[in-house]
């Protein structure tokens, strides 16, 4: 159900940019996501920092999208978001020495702190390439082709960069004695 609800704001976005347009649709993702968040506060009891963080950015950037009826300011907020999530792995691993990436999967799995440092490090790219092509689509493609990017694209590359998360963690996880 919370996975499912963190996709609504994005799906009524792209429905009403293909129905009425930038403008329309911008509202539409402010309006979705702050009910998607008082729902998850509701619900859930609290706001995950990630997604207060997106919750922000989307009201900020999408109502100067609304007012200026420009998609440039929705296409900054993936920018800046992805480089500020890639610049907090970068630092909790390289400032403070610990990987974030641990500390927020560190309870559900043990790995070597080797293999923490390369997940946070790959993650951190990971975020770094989002942004590049985020750019790269905002500035050298149309209009549509960036919204069609920001509503499958990068869902598309977050599953497989999970995926390939999942498989590379795989490993390293404690085997089960008891088939032996």
């Amino acid at each position: 159900m919370k996975q499912l609800l963190e996709f609504i704001p994005l799906i009524l976005f792209f429905v009403v940019y293909k129905l009425a347009g930038i403008r329309e649709a911008a509202i539409a993702l402010i309006i979705a996501t702050i009910f998607q968040m008082l729902i998850l506060k509701l619900k859930y009891g609290k706001i995950e920092k990630q997604q207060i963080i997106m919750g922000i950015a989307v009201v900020f950037f999408g109502t100067l999208t609304a007012y200026f009826n420009k998609v440039e300011y929705l296409q900054w907020k993936v920018t800046i978001v992805y480089a500020l999530f890639a610049l907090i792995l970068l630092i909790s691993q390289y400032g403070f020495k610990k990987p974030l990436i641990e500390k927020l999967l560190g309870k559900e799995i043990q790995l070597p702190e080797k293999i923490w440092n390369k997940l946070n490090l790959a993650w951190a790219g990971f975020f770094i390439l989002c942004m590049l092509i985020n750019i790269y689509i905002s500035q050298y493609c149309s209009e549509e082709v960036w919204v069609d990017f920001k509503s499958f694209g990068i869902i598309a590359m977050t599953f497989i960069a999970t995926l390939f998360t999942g498989i590379y963690v795989y490993r390293y996880l404690p085997k089960d004695d008891q088939n032996k």
